[in-house]
Formats: C-alpha cells, structure tokens, sequence
C-alpha cells in the first residue's frame, strides 16, 4: 500500500501533477524559512538563561519553560484552524503565515532594541514578556509554513521533501556547537537583529515563490480526519527526538562510550549529521514500499535500539545501536509526517499539520519543564 492516491494534486487546483513532479524553488524557499526558524530557537535557547540571569529572573525559568511547553503545544492547532478558514475564504494559507512570520520579525527587532537600551529596573520587566510573544510568533506561523510542503510536491514524492527539510535540520543541529559560538560572538543584540531579518525575509520568499499556488481544498470528500492518529505520529516523532537531544548526550558521557573520541553533546551532532546524509535515502526508500510497513519497521526497531542504548555499556555493541538508531530515525524523519498528511482530509489539511506537531512537541515540553524542576537543564 502507497501513501494515499486520492491526495494527489492532479487538479486545477493545483501545480503539481505526476509528471511535474516536485516544486523545486518553493520546496527550498520552504527549506529556507526552516533553517531561519531553526537558527532562532538555537539563539532562543543560548541566550534565554544569559539574559535571565543578567537581569535577575532566574526565578522565571521554570515558569517560561511551563509557557513555552504550553504555547508549543497549543499555538500549531490555532494556527492550522486559522489557515485552513483562509484557505476557503481566499484559497491560501499564506497569510497567517505571513502575519507570524512578522510578528517574529518585529518580537526579534523589540528584543534587539530592548538590549541595545539596557533596560532598568523599571522597564527590564518587558524582557519576559518580549521573550513569551517571541515563542508564539515562532509557534503560530513555523505548522501553517510546513503544511505548505504537500503543496509542492505529489504524495508519493512527500518522503523526498521530508528529506530535504531533515537535511536542513540535522545539518544545522549537528553544527550547533559552532552557531552558538558565532552568536555569542556577535553578541545578543544583533543576533536577534539578524535573526529577525532572516525570518522576514525567508518569509518573504516563500510567500513570492507560493502566490501562483491556488490553494482551495476539496469540498468532495468523504469521510472524517484521524486527527488522534496524526497526533500520536507527532508525538512517536516527537519522543525519540527529545531522547536523543536531551538524554543521549548524558547517557553516552556515563557510559564512556564516544566515537571517534567524541561523546555527548558531540556525538548527538554527529548522529543529526548522519541522519542528514541517510534521509535521502531513506525517502526513496519508504517510496518504494508501503509506508505504513516504514512506519511499524521504525517504530518497533527505534524503541529496541533506544532501550539497549540505556541500558547496554559494551562500547562495540553501542556503536551497531548508534547506527541502527540513526538509520531509523531517519527513516521517522521522512515517513511520519506524509502519512499524517493522508489520514487527514484536504479541508482541513493545516490543521492536521497543527496537530502533528502539537503531538512533535508535547514530550519536550514536559521533559525540558521536568529537568529544569530537577534543576538538571
């Protein structure tokens, strides 16, 4: 069984036909924004517990992570239901899209200004409140924006645009390390200057390369969205991902084991680099097989793989787990979100996306606002 045939784009409605094939130049501006969006959640979470503790609200971390946790949470469904109102009424999703994607911009260049004045006492209270709209404006536009992949490209080629997009995340995680030094070298304010530009403008582009795209849903279909499946997508995804970017690197460090003399946070890099390089792959991989099969195959095999990397401390044995665990969660990567696609309807397409990711961000959410509890984050 293939990814869901009758949510082809084959009608008037759209550009994309089998023999089109895929969208380049939107697909990539669609790749743009999320790396823009991915540089600003890693400045968001260097300086975050810098300028707390500057101007004294380290009281407040616990209770930004419990909003953050909470906005992450709600803000993609809002966002999807939004989307989807403006999809009938004017046959696009892009101006919620547009609006957060401003928003952030603006939340950016206040943040930028607010340091570059060194508030007082007084008027420092504004930081924590620039930080909270600052996540929802990430939050409200980053679902609506990557709905817009099933526009570019045919179903059954979803897996490939999922990998480009894994290609930009894994890339720029990997190399996390040296972005946080290049921020900290330009220092706060004009991190957040340039963060806002890069968001305006990506935003820009994708919304110029996508104004030819009608984008009206289908009023024909039967039938009810899985929205309970979708999440429950989300949130598989969302839980390994949380586990190897919160647990592995502490796992590794007691366990010894490193590769290439490397452990921790620079062995989890080196797991997102690889991931990068296998989603290609493993995209044509999941096209060229039932989708539901990749799908049970990577589950069952990365909850395997995660457990014996808890507990097993034999070195030779944890490297076979370490690749295992990157072959897999790449194949996640590519394969969770396009099946989410197909068992929502085309009516409410954004919204689906909403709750995948609302799903993607839950077991962070809870685990970030447990160890910060702890006092281990």
């Amino acid at each position: 069984m293939e990814l869901n045939p009758a949510l082809d784009h084959t009608d008037s409605n759209s550009l994309i036909t089998e023999d089109t094939g895929v969208l380049w130049k939107q697909l990539f501006s669609l790749a743009t924004l999320y790396a823009s969006v991915i540089i600003g959640w890693i400045a968001y979470y260097n300086y975050q517990p810098i300028l707390l503790e500057t101007y004294n609200f380290t009281d407040l971390t616990l209770f930004l992570f419990i909003v953050q946790g909470i906005i992450m949470v709600i803000a993609p469904p809002i966002a999807g239901r939004l989307g989807d109102k403006f999809r009938v009424k004017a046959g696009k999703r892009l101006p919620i899209i547009s609006a957060g994607v401003s928003f952030a911009a603006m939340i950016f260049m206040a943040t930028a200004f607010t340091l570059f004045a060194h508030p007082g006492p007084i008027f420092k209270w504004i930081l924590p409140v620039l930080i909270t709209l600052w996540l929802f404006s990430m939050a409200i536009f980053t679902s609506p924006a990557l709905s817009t992949i099933e526009l570019f490209v045919p179903t059954k080629k979803l897996p490939t645009a999922m990998a480009v997009l894994t290609i930009v995340y894994g890339l720029l995680y990997s190399i996390e390390p040296v972005i946080v030094d290049l921020i900290n070298f330009i220092g706060a304010p004009l991190t957040f200057v340039v963060g806002g530009v890069a968001v305006f403008f990506s935003g820009l582009l994708l919304r110029k390369n996508s104004t030819i795209i009608v984008d009206k849903p289908k009023t024909t279909e039967v039938g009810k969205s899985d929205f309970t499946y979708a999440f429950f997508l989300g949130m598989g995804l969302g839980i390994v991902t949380t586990v190897l970017f919160n647990l592995f690197p502490t796992w590794f460090e007691e366990k010894g084991f490193a590769i290439f003399g490397v452990t921790g946070d620079g062995l989890a890099s080196i797991i997102l680099a690889a991931v990068a390089v296998l989603s290609l792959p493993m995209s044509k991989f999941t096209e060229s097989r039932s989708v539901y099969s990749a799908i049970l195959l990577s589950i069952l095999a990365t909850l395997a793989v995660t457990t014996g990397i808890y507990f097993i401390d034999n070195h030779l044995i944890l490297t076979v787990l370490v690749v295992l665990f990157i072959v897999f969660y790449a194949l996640m990567s590519v394969s969770f979100l396009p099946l989410a696609l197909t068992v929502v309807k085309d009516k409410q397409k954004v919204f689906g996306v909403g709750i995948f990711f609302a799903g993607f961000e839950l077991p962070n959410g809870i685990l970030e606002a447990v160890l910060v509890a702890a006092g281990n984050f």
